[in-house]
């Protein structure tokens, strides 16, 4: 087995088994569930993750998808939007450069609502919700990150959004 296969292997178990553990009070929204005190991020982490949740979000915003690509694993992000998987950070960053060619594609951005679960001294669970706010198709959803302390730095390491165009609610 290679290291990238037994990393990808080790964090969908760690997030099925977070999933799975969740109190049956998970059911409501995030920001409403209950987290356990061992599973609570202490401040100097929470504020880290948030920083990087605001850095990411700003740098959409200015259109510098490689800062907002900065918060993200490099190579090793495993991103899975609209059903697919992203083969590698570099094709994550070009989807983003291609699909979001001008400021009006790519809109506003706004993340909010986020609840950190610690999986670990060096692991989180992050779900946060995200709104963009463009002219055509708008956005609303929520983005589930696991986030790990790499050399002293809190980077996702993989990332799932999950949106729909809010226009047709």
């Amino acid at each position: 087995m290679t290291r990238a296969w037994t990393r990808k292997f080790l964090i969908g178990m760690a997030l099925l088994g977070t999933l799975a553990s969740l109190p049956a009070a998970a059911a409501v929204a995030p920001d409403q569930a209950p987290i356990p005190p061992s599973e609570q991020p202490s401040p100097a982490d929470k504020k880290a993750i948030l920083d990087m949740v605001k850095a990411r979000q700003d740098a959409w915003n200015r259109g510098d998808f490689r800062g907002y690509m900065s918060g993200f694993e490099n190579p090793g992000i495993i991103f899975v939007s609209n059903g697919k998987i992203q083969p590698s950070w570099q094709a994550t960053l070009d989807h983003y450069i291609k699909g979001y060619p001008t400021k009006e594609a790519r809109g506003h951005v706004r993340f909010y609502d986020a609840t950190i679960r610690m999986l670990g001294p060096n692991a989180a669970l992050l779900i946060c919700h995200l709104h963009m706010t463009r002219p055509k198709h708008p956005l609303e959803g929520v983005f589930t990150d696991i986030v790990q302390r790499i050399d002293g730095k809190w980077i996702i390491t993989m990332n799932h959004v999950s949106a729909y165009d809010a226009a047709k609610k």
